[in-house]
C-alpha cells in the first residue's frame, strides 16, 4: 500500500489546526498593585479580544507581591526596584523585563499637617512607619542619610500602608514613608504633609518582572510580550485622555477622583525596555541597600534582567 506522502502531511497539519482550536488559551497571572495596570488597561480597552486570559490578583503593596512571584503564585507582576531586590536576595527566580520610569515626589515622608518636623535633620530621635523593604523604606534611609544620620538614629515600625496611615493620624509614629497613590490620598483627603519627597532620592523606577518558569513556557512568554505592549499604549492614552482615566482609575482602587488624578498625573511615568543606565541605577540601589546592612550579600545586578522584550 502506497501512502501519498503530500496528504499525509495536510492531514497532520488539519489535526493540529483542529487541536489548537480547541486548545485551552494560555491564562496569565498578573499581579497587580492598587489597579495600578489594571486601571489603565481597561480604561484604554486594551483588554479586549486578549489571545490569551488573565487572571488578575491585587496586593496592597510590594512585599506581598514579590512573595506571590516567589511562590509561583503569578506569573508576573509590577513591583518597585527596592522590593525586587529583596526578592531576588531571597531568592526568587525573576526577571526584570521593562522599567515604568516616574517623576519620584510621590514617594515620599509624611507627616501630620502641625508637626514641628521641617527638614530630613529633624528625623534624630523620631519613629517611622513603612513597609520593610519597601522604596518607602529605601526613601526613608536615603532621607536619613542626606542628613548626615543613619537608621540608628530613628525607630522604625515596619506596618502596611493602612496601618501605617493609622499609626501617623492616630500619633503612634511621627512618620509615614510610602508612595503612590497612598500619598496623593494622604495629602487631599487627610491633609498630611509632605516633608521630604523621593526627587534626587530615589531613581522612580519600577519593574515588570515575571517569572523565570513563565518565561520557559513559550506560550506564557508571548502572552507576558503582548501584554507589556498593551500596557504601554495604554499608559500613554492614559496620560492624552487624562480625565478619563483618572475616573477609570478612582473606580479600580476606590480612592476619590481627585487623589487619582493626582497619583498618577505627577508621577508622568512611561515604559521602556531594560537599558544600561537602568542596570546603573539598579545596582546603586543594590548597593545601598547592602551597605545599610538590610541586604545580606551583595548583589550582582546584571543578571536579573531579560533585555529580550523590546517596546515599539
Amino acid at each position: 500500500m502506497r501512502v501519498n506522502v503530500k496528504n499525509l502531511l495536510l492531514a497532520v497539519s488539519l489535526i493540529a489546526s483542529i487541536s489548537a482550536a480547541f486548545a485551552e488559551p494560555v491564562t496569565l497571572r498578573v499581579a497587580d498593585q492598587k489597579g495600578n495596570m489594571r486601571a489603565q488597561l481597561e480604561a484604554a480597552g486594551k483588554l479586549d479580544n486578549l489571545p490569551y486570559k488573565i487572571e488578575w490578583s491585587e496586593f496592597p503593596a510590594a512585599a506581598p507581591l514579590a512573595e506571590a512571584l516567589n511562590a509561583q503564585a503569578v506569573d508576573v507582576g509590577i513591583i518597585g526596584d527596592a522590593p525586587l531586590l529583596f526578592a531576588e536576595a531571597a531568592g526568587a527566580q525573576v526577571k526584570a523585563i521593562a522599567v515604568d520610569k516616574s517623576d519620584a515626589y510621590g514617594t515620599a515622608l509624611l507627616v501630620k499637617p502641625d508637626n514641628p518636623i521641617k527638614t530630613a535633620a529633624d528625623l534624630k530621635g523620631k519613629s517611622i512607619a513603612t513597609n520593610r523593604g519597601s522604596i518607602g523604606h529605601f526613601v526613608a534611609l536615603k532621607a536619613l542619610a542626606s542628613a548626615g544620620l543613619t537608621a540608628k538614629d530613628v525607630t522604625f515600625r515596619f506596618l502596611p500602608p493602612s496601618d501605617a496611615k493609622l499609626a501617623l493620624t492616630q500619633g503612634s509614629v511621627d512618620v509615614w514613608a510610602t508612595w503612590e497613590p497612598y500619598t496623593a490620598f494622604a495629602q487631599t483627603q487627610d491633609h498630611l504633609r509632605v516633608l521630604v519627597n523621593g526627587r534626587g532620592l530615589w531613581s522612580g523606577n519600577s519593574f515588570l518582572a515575571a517569572t523565570d518558569t513563565a518565561l520557559k513556557d513559550q506560550g506564557k512568554r508571548q502572552a507576558i510580550a503582548d501584554y507589556l505592549q498593551r500596557l504601554s499604549d495604554a499608559q500613554i492614552w492614559a496620560y492624552k485622555n487624562l480625565d478619563a482615566y483618572s475616573v477609570k482609575l478612582a473606580k479600580i482602587i476606590g480612592f476619590p477622583l481627585d487623589a487619582a488624578k493626582l497619583s498618577f498625573e505627577r508621577r508622568k511615568s512611561y515604559w521602556q525596555a531594560i537599558d544600561s543606565a537602568t542596570e546603573i541605577q539598579q545596582q546603586q540601589t543594590a548597593d545601598f541597600y547592602h551597605a545599610q546592612g538590610l541586604l545580606p550579600v551583595a548583589l550582582n545586578v546584571s543578571g536579573t534582567f531579560d533585555h529580550s522584550f523590546l517596546l515599539k
